[in-house]
């Protein structure tokens, strides 16, 4: 399909994992009513950010995928007609466990599971402790409206993993993401940290002619120490944005995207057709030492 109206839900959450998984069926729902026809959630969308701690309760939080959650997401994505993008935390089997994306077709059909790469450890994102990095590879999930490509959060700032998406076909990025400012940080700092942030997502829409959906969480979490700066936006082919959340609002927006641009951009910006694939074995390398 050359035209795919995508769906943003960025919301704030709760302790309450049921509440938080009714709250996103409600927006799904506002959603395919305004003509969403792609719906993206945001990461970790069934709590809050349990991530700020070390703290082995925070294991009762994961489940199977497939299992109750998709499983509810599925019945909602077959009665609207539209496709699903959820991020869950994945208990795989005693002692693993994967931050996981979810893509439920506009049939129901659950098409699979991307498993994030890139895992952090910095102080309030202590994902270590509880994701193994995943093994599926980068994935594409052919959809009934688009080629889609799922990355998660710290995977945005890896132009190699948006790129070898990209290379498999994707038509569109998405990014589900869950990133905040420390409550106790200057404005400077916090403006520097989400252009950033925006920035090298963009770059990715441009580098690879692609359309980007940025689905982040809005609220003060963690006792108030953290900030979730919301700012969702959706960026054209050429970097271009074609809607921007707010900071503090929680917000459900359908975007229209052109898929045909892509043909467009990758014609007179062609990137794809000059990349020197013959001189990027060194990219491997963790680096590039001097003999």
């Amino acid at each position: 399909m050359a035209n795919v109206n995508v769906g943003l839900v960025q919301m704030s959450c709760t302790h309450d994992k049921a509440a938080n998984l009714e709250k996103a069926i409600r927006e799904i729902r506002v959603a395919a009513e305004k003509g969403a026809q792609i719906v993206c959630l945001q990461e970790l969308f069934t709590s809050l950010y349990f991530c700020d701690v070390e703290d082995y309760d925070n294991f009762q939080l994961a489940e199977a995928i497939p299992g109750p959650s998709t499983d509810a997401l599925s019945a909602v994505a077959k009665e609207l007609g539209v496709v699903i993008i959820a991020s869950l935390f994945e208990k795989r089997t005693h002692g693993i466990y994967h931050n996981t994306t979810a893509v439920l077709d506009a049939d129901g059909t659950y098409l699979g599971k991307y498993r994030k790469m890139h895992i952090p450890d910095d102080p309030a994102f202590y994902e270590k402790f509880y994701f193994t990095p995943g093994d599926l590879g980068y994935k594409v999930f052919q959809t009934k409206f688009a080629k889609i490509g799922i990355l998660i959060c710290w995977d945005q700032w890896y132009p190699e993993a948006s790129r070898i998406t990209a290379l498999m076909g994707a038509e569109i990025l998405f990014y589900p993401t869950a990133i905040g400012w420390a409550t106790d940080q200057d404005e400077e700092t916090n403006q520097d940290q989400y252009n950033a942030w925006q920035t090298i997502q963009r770059s990715h829409a441009v580098a690879n002619g692609v359309p980007v959906v940025s689905v982040n969480r809005v609220g003060f979490e963690q006792n108030g120490a953290m900030k979730f700066w919301g700012g969702s936006f959706v960026a054209n082919g050429q970097g271009k944005l074609l809607y921007l959340g707010t900071h503090d609002q929680e917000e459900t927006t359908v975007v229209p995207l052109d898929l045909n641009q892509s043909d467009y951009f990758r014609m007179h910006w062609p990137f794809l057709r000059d990349r020197r694939i013959d001189s990027y074995a060194p990219i491997t390398k963790r680096f590039i030492d001097e003999d």
